[in-house]
C-alpha cells in the first residue's frame, strides 16, 4: 500500500487514577514531575512502548506488523536476518545497495520501523530510518501529588545456602520466626492526573518508510485501546480520554497543488495543538479543557473536566477528527 499523502498532528488525552503513569528510575521510580510547577510528565518512550505492545498483541508479532524493538531481545538479530533475506552478507555491512535493501526489508517487516524509525547500524548495518510519527513528553493539566505508600509482602525470596530441594527450604522456613518470612516495601502513585500528549505525523517522511493508511489506522487503534492491554497494579487505572486529530487536506482546486498542500500542511502545528487548559488560558484555541464550574479542590476523576472543541476556529485546509475517524463535530 502507498504511503500517506496528508500531514497530521494530534492531541491525545489520557489519565491515571491511583497509579504510577511513568516512574523515573533516577528518583526511586517515583512518578515523573516537573519540579518547577509539580505537573506530571510521561516520556515519549513510554507512549511508544504501549503502542508497540498493542500492535504486537493485535497482530501476533507477524509481518508486516511485527515489532522490531521487543522486550529483552538483541536488535542485531533481525538486522542480520534482513541481510540474509536480501542476499547480503550474513554478518551484515556491505555496500550502499546491500544496506538499502536490508533497510527496506526492515521497513516492510516491522510496524515500528515504518512508524517511529530506527537506528539499525548497531552491528549488521541496515542504516537508519527517520520515522514519520513522533510524540513529545506528555504533561498533566494540573499539578500532581506523588505519594509513597507502604506495602507488605507476605513472603520472602531468600537464597538459602546449601538448599537444593523443597525439603531443604521447608526445613529452613520452619526455623524462622514468622515476622522474618515477610518483608516491607513501598509503592509510588498519584491519586489522579489527566495528561495531554502532542503528536506529529509527516507525510514526507512517510514516503521513505512506506507508512501507509493501514499503518495510520493501526496507530489510531493502538492509542484508543492500548491501556486496556497494559493493566498492572503499579499503573492503577489508565484510560484514553480523547484523541483529537488534525488532518491537513489543502484548499487548492488543482489536484496536484492540493496534494502538495496536504503533505506540507496548511497551518503551523502550534496553531492547532495549543489548547486552552486550566492553568494555561489560550485565546482562539480549537480545543478547550477546563474544570467543572462546581469543582471543589483538586480533580480526582475525568468527570471533573470539561472538554470542548471549536471546529469553526480551524484554519482553512485543516479538518478535525475525533478519535481518529469521526467527522468534524462540535463536542
Amino acid at each position: 500500500m502507498s504511503a500517506i499523502q496528508n500531514r497530521y498532528e494530534f492531541l491525545y488525552l489520557f489519565d491515571c487514577e491511583n497509579g504510577n503513569p511513568n516512574g523515573d528510575p533516577d528518583a526511586g521510580n517515583s512518578p515523573r514531575i516537573d519540579p518547577e510547577d509539580m505537573h506530571g510528565l510521561v516520556s515519549d518512550v513510554a507512549i511508544k512502548r504501549r503502542i508497540r505492545n498493542y500492535v504486537q498483541t493485535a497482530f501476533s508479532n507477524e509481518a508486516p506488523n511485527a515489532i522490531f524493538i521487543e522486550h529483552a531481545t538483541n536488535l542485531n538479530k533481525p538486522i542480520t536476518a534482513a541481510h540474509i533475506a536480501t542476499g547480503g552478507a550474513p554478518g551484515g555491512g556491505g555496500n550502499r545497495t546491500q544496506v538499502n535493501a536490508a533497510r527496506k526489508w526492515m521497513s516492510d517487516q516491522f510496524f515500528d520501523v515504518r512508524t517511529f524509525g530506527a537506528v539499525m547500524s548497531t552491528g549488521a548495518n541496515a542504516g537508519q530510518v527517520r520515522g514519520p510519527v513522533q510524540v513529545a513528553f506528555s504533561r498533566s493539566l494540573d499539578p500532581i501529588l506523588p505519594m509513597d505508600a507502604s506495602i507488605t509482602r507476605m513472603a520472602v525470596a531468600e537464597k538459602v545456602p546449601g538448599a537444593t530441594t523443597m525439603a531443604d527450604y521447608e526445613a529452613w522456613e520452619n526455623k524462622q520466626e514468622e515476622d522474618k518470612l515477610r518483608t516491607m516495601g513501598r509503592k509510588s502513585l498519584i491519586p489522579y492526573g489527566l495528561y495531554a500528549c502532542k503528536g506529529f505525523i509527516s507525510a514526507h517522511l512517510a514516503q521513505g518508510t512506506g507508512f501507509s493508511e493501514d499503518d495510520l489506522a493501526h496507530l489510531w487503534e493502538a492509542l484508543l485501546g492500548m491501556w486496556d492491554h497494559d493493566r498492572s497494579a503499579s499503573k492503577g487505572v489508565m484510560s484514553c480520554r480523547g484523541l483529537y486529530v488534525f488532518k491537513h487536506v489543502g484548499t487548492d482546486s488543482d489536484v496536484t497543488q492540493r496534494v502538495r498542500q496536504s503533505m506540507l500542511g496548511c497551518a503551523p502545528a502550534q496553531r492547532l495543538l495549543d489548547f486552552s487548559g486550566p492553568s494555561r488560558k489560550q485565546t482562539n484555541a480549537i480545543i478547550e479543557i477546563d474544570h467543572q464550574t462546581d469543582l471543589k479542590g483538586s480533580p480526582r476523576t475525568f468527570a471533573d473536566y470539561v472538554v470542548k472543541t471549536h471546529p469553526e476556529r480551524l484554519p482553512a485546509g485543516v479538518d478535525l477528527l475525533i478519535d481518529g475517524k469521526t467527522a468534524t463535530v462540535a463536542v
